[in-house]
């Protein structure tokens, strides 16, 4: 959906959960000297800032990383929120591309896709350089397109907005079709939480292959609307448990498990 966009979001509980399970999943793939290949079907602009109207409009960066003690520096996402600030200020925000960029390394490869044409604007403006490929297209079909990359070894975030109800078994389609075609890459599926239960489309998409599911709620839980986060892991990584164990352990007594 082209009306969606992440600023409201940025630094919220479910942001938590996901960036601090990529950062450590990216961490663990990039311990040895081999290159990978990074790629983002929903990059968003990037890089937020925290006293922007549209993230205090909502308050749920208040209720995610400011509940937060500073992030140990010796963490994969302390680094990358240190990283972040120290280029961008103390108020900056990283989404998932800068998070990636922050850990990832001269050798292995990054890209994004953003369809939203003010998004994809200020993504170019974030993190345009070298290393960086940035599109504008959809990312599923984007995604599609460019698999198998080189490096064969790789990490996919599929982190779309799910206004749309197909979106998750789209997304689940889109997956299997990607692992066909690419069946080195290791893949993170973002997914929400809501009263209506939707994800279980998703999830029973998934199962023909082999997935680990990560679901946590917040606490508090909101009156209405988003009560928790999920995230998919499919060709899951050695250490991808400790992964998400992380999350809980970094962001207590935020996120909870379900």
């Amino acid at each position: 959906m082209l009306s969606y966009q992440h600023a409201y979001h940025a630094g919220g509980p479910a942001d938590l959960h996901k960036h601090i399970v990529l950062a450590e999943l990216i961490a663990r793939l990039t311990v040895k000297p081999r290159a990978i290949s990074y790629l983002e079907t929903h990059a968003g602009r990037g890089l937020y800032d925290l006293t922007a109207a549209e993230t205090l409009k909502t308050g749920e960066a208040a209720q995610g990383i400011e509940r937060l003690a500073p992030s140990p520096a010796a963490t994969p996402f302390g680094r990358a929120i240190a990283a972040v600030r120290a280029a961008a200020g103390p108020t900056a925000y990283p989404g998932s591309p800068a998070i990636a960029r922050a850990l990832l390394r001269p050798q292995d490869s990054l890209t994004l896709m953003e369809l939203h044409p003010a998004e994809h604007a200020a993504l170019r403006k974030a993190l345009a350089g070298p290393g960086v490929a940035i599109h504008r297209r959809d990312g599923l079909e984007g995604g599609l397109a460019l698999a198998p990359m080189t490096p064969r070894r790789g990490l996919v975030l599929v982190d779309p907005s799910y206004e749309v109800k197909s979106e998750y078994t789209e997304v689940a389609g889109f997956v299997r079709r990607l692992v066909a075609k690419w069946p080195e890459v290791a893949v993170l599926v973002w997914y929400p939480l809501l009263p209506a239960g939707r994800h279980r489309e998703l999830i029973t998409g998934l199962h023909p292959l082999a997935v680990r599911v990560d679901e946590v709620r917040f606490d508090p839980e909101p009156v209405r609307g988003m009560t928790g986060s999920g995230l998919a892991l499919l060709n899951a990584p050695h250490g991808a448990e400790a992964a998400f164990r992380a999350a809980r352990e970094q962001a207590a007594p935020i996120l909870v498990p379900v």
